[in-house]
């Protein structure tokens, strides 16, 4: 599986990333997103930066995102975030949402000076994948709708077809199964059915999933997309962005990684196993 990102992260206000020698290397790494999707994104930072301090944020009291208008989604975040670096002045902070990076970014770096990765649709890598000129992409609702995945069509797929759906139930099937929970077929179902009968959605070879949740269901999604079908997300060029940025830095841990909820603690305790399998092995409210 190809994967790669299409992110234009901003360094700060300076245009350059925060020397070394200013850094303390107790500074987190932190990872924004409306759930536990960016967990994803997680994995590879761990692989490509194993000692850095990671805090991971879930907006859990605001999902869903992706039925929220635009602006409420970019004053949420943009509020929180601001917060949060106020309070744990961090290193650098991930946007690992694709809908809050596509409606937000641009609001969090003019009010952060802390280096900001966001991530969006990966459509030029599958411009590059695809054969047969047709590519699928699963989002949220509001990522689909979004004049950057416009512009992004227009720049790097404007000789390829784009079929876009808004697959909301994949991300209450990828937090069902990080709870250990059975994945629903019928969501799975829902979103390839409603890919493959667009027109030319027969012609499918290579689907973009836009969505931080969606790598967690790639085993079931290629079954039901068929063997022809290549899959293609941000994850690991995020994470490719982020050590690039670090590059030189200190790292050291002051205690263990943490995750923070927004929401009702109960919610982030069905997450603990995979939360504790991702070494986040302390759990607070924000």
């Amino acid at each position: 599986m190809a994967t790669e990102t299409l992110e234009e992260p901003r360094t700060g206000q300076s245009g350059t990333a925060p020397r070394a020698s200013i850094i303390d290397a107790a500074a987190p790494v932190l990872l924004f997103d409306s759930g536990v999707g960016g967990l994803t994104v997680l994995e590879e930072v761990r692989r490509s930066l194993p000692d850095a301090p990671i805090l991971y944020a879930a907006d859990t009291a605001g999902l869903p995102y992706g039925t929220k208008s635009e602006a409420q989604i970019a004053a949420r975040v943009a509020g929180l975030l601001g917060r949060m670096a106020e309070r744990f002045r961090p290193r650098l902070i991930c946007i690992a949402c694709n809908t809050a990076s596509t409606i937000a970014l641009g609001m969090v770096r003019e009010v952060l000076e802390t280096p900001i990765v966001g991530t969006v649709p990966a459509i030029k890598p599958a411009s590059a994948m695809t054969r047969s000129g047709v590519i699928g992409l699963l989002g949220t609702q509001a990522t689909i709708r979004q004049g950057y995945v416009d512009r992004l069509e227009r720049e790097f797929a404007a000789d390829k077809r784009l079929l876009r759906h808004g697959a909301p139930e994949l991300v209450d099937a990828a937090e069902a199964k990080l709870r250990g929970e059975p994945v629903d077929p019928a969501a799975i179902a829902h979103a390839v059915e409603a890919l493959r009968t667009m027109p030319g959605g027969a012609q499918i070879d290579t689907v973009v999933l836009a969505c931080t949740h969606f790598p967690l269901l790639e085993e079931e999604l290629a079954p039901a997309f068929g063997p022809d079908v290549r899959f293609v997300h941000g994850a690991q060029g995020i994470a490719r962005r982020i050590s690039h940025l670090l590059e030189g830095q200190p790292f050291a841990r002051s205690g263990p990684d943490r995750a923070l909820f927004t929401g009702d603690p109960a919610f982030a305790e069905a997450y603990r196993a995979a939360l504790d399998g991702r070494g986040l092995s302390v759990i607070e409210r924000f």
